[in-house]
């Protein structure tokens, strides 16, 4: 069985943990499946969003424990094997930030530990009010420590820390006040949602959609001064592009845009 399903339909890209029998968690080869699913569809220029689900009634249990524990067995005492899967889930996590087009998570089930942090990384999430998200490695004497740097990229620091030191779980409808996801909706409306923002994201120039999220990002992390002096620069490439050209003329034309993606 194939631990990552992917198709593409009408330009969305999906994207599914397919492996529910082990809770979709993380293992190594769930991670390297996941990325490559990422390189797939950097290569298909007919992809304008991704959609990143998992089938089976749990999003992602996170890393897989029993992997992590059979590695105790190693000579090293499973250092290596710790060190390997932490880099690797690390570099998913910032492939999904660095990805030219936007990631949208479609969470029915539970996102834990690792499997939070995949949520947390996504540009967008939509969730059934079913699901909940937890970052539980306190209660097992393994903080949460990498899934904090996606966590505390979401939310304010009083609240990623009351997850992170409680390890108790956050509704989909905590979630969502605390800015973890975009909604949380009966589970009947959940691709109905999605839906709404992939039209939008759509309908767009792909050229300007991959500006705007690479600069975010960067300038997310700059201080204020630094941060506008870099996207002053941005908005004046942006400027000289053709869809940039194209979209003001149609605005002030009134009629719609012919985007060229360039």
């Amino acid at each position: 069985m194939a631990l990552i399903c992917s198709n593409i339909e009408n330009s969305i890209f999906h994207l599914v943990l397919n492996n529910p029998e082990r809770r979709n968690a993380l293992s190594i080869e769930m991670l390297e499946a996941i990325s490559a699913g990422l390189d797939e569809v950097d290569q298909n220029k007919k992809a304008r969003v991704i959609v990143l689900s998992g089938n089976g009634p749990v999003f992602s249990s996170g890393h897989d424990l029993k992997e992590l524990t059979a590695a105790r067995s190693d000579e090293d005492k499973g250092h290596a094997f710790f060190a390997k899967t932490m880099l690797l889930c690390s570099s998913v996590m910032q492939q999904i930030v660095n990805h030219r087009l936007p990631v949208i998570a479609a969470v029915r089930g539970t996102a834990s530990a690792a499997g939070c942090q995949l949520v947390a990384s996504c540009d967008l999430a939509v969730a059934s009010h079913e699901a909940k998200f937890i970052t539980p490695g306190v209660n097992i004497g393994l903080f949460c420590s990498t899934p904090m740097v996606a966590l505390s990229r979401n939310v304010t620091n009083k609240h990623a820390m009351e997850m992170l030191l409680t390890g108790e779980a956050a509704s989909a409808q905590k979630a969502a006040e605390i800015g973890l996801i975009n909604k949380a909706v009966d589970a009947d409306l959940l691709d109905e949602t999605v839906k709404w923002f992939t039209d939008r994201i759509n309908a767009k120039s792909a050229m300007t959609i991959k500006t705007g999220k690479q600069a975010y990002y960067i300038q997310n992390q700059m201080p204020l001064d630094e941060a506008y002096d870099y996207c002053s620069a941005v908005m004046v490439e942006n400027m000289l592009k053709h869809d940039a050209e194209e979209g003001i003329n149609a605005f002030l034309e009134k009629r719609a845009a012919k985007w060229r993606d360039e």
